[in-house]
């Protein structure tokens, strides 16, 4: 805590003391205006102070609200600022050394911390609850035919403590999923921030998600209460307990490193679902081994939550033809298609093939602490499952008519 308190003020003033000497000093004579400058960083300090000090232990579980709006106060504040000084000592070197005039590197610096402010201000009132519907193709030899077609609606990382007092944009998500008629929906963890008591007031909207072949879900990193200091261990099994027992009453089927057999048309496909595998220092619960037993042969869809499972385990030791993941939010902020979450996971967001095998990555509905999604929008997946054997046989029976008629 000490340590986030002091990159906090640091992150605060350096910007303001190198924006105070270098223009406003020189710019005004006018104390008030002066005064004013500090005004923000001030109040921004003494509110951090202030509520680090209300809270006590926890303070991500019961005022995940307060701090995520402190967050977004000060990252609306000391962003544009900071854009903005960098822009500026760009130009010192220029200006010293050849004299150039500095008016043109504070113009870039002043338009593009506006236009960080306005971004992050759109990615905290819209960008959160801006639903991005995307539509996947994955093709495979091995489907069997009466699954070519065959529509699976993802959903991932809803952190449903993120939306209390806000539960209207979780109906317009299951209505939004509902309309895509799916014939199966899976939800690939991190279901809460950190207990299951957060699922209160919205189990029957979230019992309100239909698809033909029901509704499968998997546990991810925070479902378990790991980052939650409980009084005894417990506590914290009880909390698992009752979260198991609040997706069955909502109808989802958790899988446990476990699989079931969806059948469709006389043929069948198996659904695995393991616990959480995460790279340390995240939990690593999984039996891959134990949750695929007796799946052999079949087409097998893996739901997992972390997607470096996929690397690690899935494709050196196993056929398994997609994996389905989530975790990585994206880290909220993608630019230009490109997100920092590169930096920590090869495989971040989308579809990825190594041959014929697949990964794909959601990049998730909620979000943790920070209220901001920019670019990385709330993602609702539909991917539409196509036999590449029976499309190969049909493109050439098509192209058999087009050149010798019927």
């Amino acid at each position: 805590m000490h340590r986030i308190t002091l990159l906090l003020i640091l992150f605060l003033l350096i910007p303001d003391v190198y924006i105070y000497f270098m223009y406003i000093l020189r710019k005004t004579k006018n104390i008030w205006l002066r005064i004013a400058h500090w005004i923000p960083t001030v109040l921004l300090i003494a509110g951090y102070f202030l509520l680090m000090h209300g809270i006590g232990e926890n303070a991500m579980a019961h005022h995940a609200q307060a701090i995520g709006r402190l967050a977004i106060c000060v990252f609306l504040f000391a962003i544009p600022k900071t854009i903005f000084m960098i822009c500026s000592l760009v130009g010192l070197p220029f200006h010293y050394l050849l004299r150039w005039p500095r008016s043109p590197f504070t113009a870039i610096g002043l338009v593009l911390g506006v236009v960080s402010f306005f971004n992050i201000l759109y990615g905290t009132l819209v960008g959160i609850s801006k639903f991005e519907v995307k539509e996947v193709e994955f093709h495979h030899p091995n489907l069997p035919k009466a699954f070519d077609g065959y529509r699976i609606v993802q959903l991932s990382d809803i952190h449903i403590g993120s939306w209390i007092e806000n539960e209207k944009p979780i109906q317009e998500l299951v209505e939004l999923v509902n309309e895509q008629n799916p014939d199966l929906i899976v939800f690939t963890g991190d279901l809460v921030n950190q207990r299951s008591c957060e699922l209160e007031g919205f189990q029957n909207t979230l019992s309100q998600l239909h698809a033909r072949d029901g509704v499968y879900s998997i546990l991810g990193n925070h479902d378990y209460g790991s980052y939650y200091r409980w009084k005894n261990l417990k506590e914290q099994v009880n909390n698992i307990d009752n979260l198991v027992r609040e997706e069955k009453a909502m109808g989802w089927k958790l899988l446990n490193n476990e699989h079931d057999i969806l059948y469709h048309q006389g043929d069948s496909i198996a659904l695995i679902g393991v616990e959480n595998d995460g790279e340390p220092p995240f939990s690593q619960f999984a039996d891959l081994k134990k949750a695929a037993e007796g799946t052999d042969g079949m087409f097998r869809v893996l739901l997992s939550h972390n997607p470096t499972h996929w690397r690690r385990e899935v494709l050196p030791n196993t056929d398994i033809e997609l994996m389905l993941a989530g975790h990585t939010h994206a880290m909220q902020a993608i630019m230009f298609g490109h997100s920092l979450a590169s930096l920590i996971y090869p495989e971040w967001g989308g579809l990825y093939t190594e041959g014929e095998r697949g990964l794909y990555v959601n990049i998730g509905i909620g979000y943790v602490g920070l209220p901001f999604r920019f670019g990385a929008w709330p993602e609702i997946t539909v991917i539409t499952l196509r036999n590449s054997k029976h499309e190969t046989y049909r493109c050439s029976q098509a192209d058999l008519k087009n050149r010798f008629g019927k």
